[in-house]
């Protein structure tokens, strides 16, 4: 027998063919009116936010944060050369836009520590992700055993310790292949892939 969070998981799997397209149809009106970082009273998506640790107690918060969509945006050169040589085109960021995201995040909230992000829905300009934050310092944080060693993690999100910082720093690769990856890309004599 499927759990409550189940439905909810396959509703989010195929949001064209269940109840959230209509719900993501309206949310996204009102979502691009507001500030890129948002803070949110409880998780759009109750599942995936478990899954990855929220719980609802004190010092756990969740954001939403809006990133651009796309290729990064580069002023087109007024000096002389060639088209090729612009640097204009095919453009695209070292970092996920979830990183990105998380990064904003981690900067709105100083005193917060970023546990874990995921996608809630986007457009064709923007994406938004629902960030989950802890404050490391809150008693109830403290006396949890399962939440407490990020109040020794300092800047995860800038230092790339979340799931998205992790897989975009390559560490997710394992077996043949991926010996240069550890423990930096740029190590190795920048040989990581």
């Amino acid at each position: 027998m499927k759990s409550m969070y189940g439905f909810i998981r396959d509703a989010w799997k195929r949001p064209e063919n269940s109840y959230v397209k209509s719900l993501m149809w309206q949310r996204l009106q009102t979502w691009r009116r507001e500030p890129s970082v948002v803070r949110i009273e409880r998780p759009t998506r109750l599942d995936r936010a478990r899954s990855l640790g929220y719980k609802a107690k004190q010092g756990v918060i969740t954001a939403r944060v809006r990133t651009w969509r796309g290729g990064r945006r580069k002023q087109r050169p007024r000096g002389g050369r060639r088209t090729k040589h612009l640097g204009v085109n095919r453009l695209t960021a070292r970092k996920s836009s979830q990183r990105i995201a998380e990064e904003r995040a981690s900067r709105k909230f100083p005193n917060l520590e970023v546990l874990n992000s995921y996608w809630v829905g986007q457009d064709g300009k923007s994406k938004w992700y629902e960030i989950i934050l802890i404050d490391p310092n809150h008693p109830r944080i403290l006396s949890d055993s399962s939440l407490n060693w990020i109040a020794s993690s300092p800047r995860r999100a800038f230092r790339g310790k979340t799931s998205a910082g992790r897989k975009g720093r390559g560490l997710r690769k394992k077996g043949r292949g991926s010996e240069k990856t550890a423990p930096s890309l740029t190590a190795h004599g920048r040989r990581g892939t």
